[in-house]
């Protein structure tokens, strides 16, 4: 089991002044900020945790808008995550540290270190989204009456699980009803996706910025993942002047909660904690 902490922060956008930022924290050495992925937070960076206590300060923060952190109803957009995040850092006092993030958080600590980047001591991206993609825009059209703050949609939903079970759909049926009890209760990824349904709504992307990262970066994705393109990882390395780039075999999207040995190695030989 494990406990939540949860700091004060103050805020300045959208009226808000002040927030709550909820954390896990473990381990001594290095402080290493952790930054979870879409429909995530902090509590998917344990199996890493566990792996790195030894050498770092292990920091799995829940951003803005999830898990445990404060979840304002408003526009959502990456600098609002990152002006979170150095609120957050400012809090724990951290001078200079790690910063990791996973698909959505490694979109935003890219950013994070392009506008901090006398901070961060290096960055692990592991298979990081912020990539202008417009294929992603059509990806997921199916999916769009799953947005709708309707409660039709979950009656629907309850009455095909019948139909589900007589053509053995169950577990699709259960990821469709998981997905949209996630868009619920967390108003952080129902906002980047509402927002984000055209190619030309993409405007956050940081392709075009990635080249003025001067930090030490080490990305890594699987070769099984299909929902960040190889590509995506790709374009960091390539941009990135300092970047490395590793791709683990038969390794799937979920890196931090199914590839965490495999993480804990790679760090601990491209990141040296001092």
């Amino acid at each position: 089991m494990f406990q939540k902490s949860s700091l004060h922060i103050h805020l300045s956008f959208d009226g808000l002044e002040s927030a709550h930022a909820a954390y896990i924290e473990m381990g001594n050495g290095a402080p290493l900020l952790m930054l979870h992925g879409f429909m995530g937070d902090g509590s998917c960076w344990m199996p890493l945790m566990h792996q790195l206590q030894d050498q770092y300060r292990c920091i799995g923060l829940d951003l803005l808008g999830f898990g445990d952190s404060t979840k304002p109803l408003i526009q959502y957009n990456i600098a609002k995550e990152v002006e979170f995040v150095q609120q957050v850092v400012e809090a724990l006092q951290l001078e200079s540290f790690y910063l990791l993030g996973h698909s959505f958080g490694g979109w935003v600590a890219s950013a994070y270190a392009l506008q901090y980047p006398t901070s961060v001591k290096g960055l692990i991206l592991a298979a990081p989204a912020g990539i202008r993609d417009d294929s992603f825009a059509g990806r997921y059209d199916h999916l769009r009456p799953l947005l709708w703050q309707t409660p039709i949609v979950d009656w629907a939903l309850q009455l095909v699980k019948p139909i589900a079970q007589g053509l053995r759909q169950e577990k699709p049926l259960a990821q469709i009803a998981w997905f949209r009890q996630q868009l619920n209760a967390q108003p952080a990824a129902r906002s980047f996706l509402v927002n984000r349904l055209r190619p030309e709504d993409a405007i956050d992307t940081v392709e075009k910025e990635i080249h003025r990262l001067s930090v030490p970066t080490l990305v890594i994705t699987g070769d099984q993942d299909d929902t960040i393109p190889l590509w995506h990882s790709q374009t960091y390395a390539e941009k990135v002047p300092q970047a490395e780039l590793v791709v683990l075999p038969y390794a799937s999207h979920a890196l931090p909660q199914d590839h965490a040995p495999e993480l804990a190695n790679l760090i601990r030989q491209r990141m040296v904690a001092y």
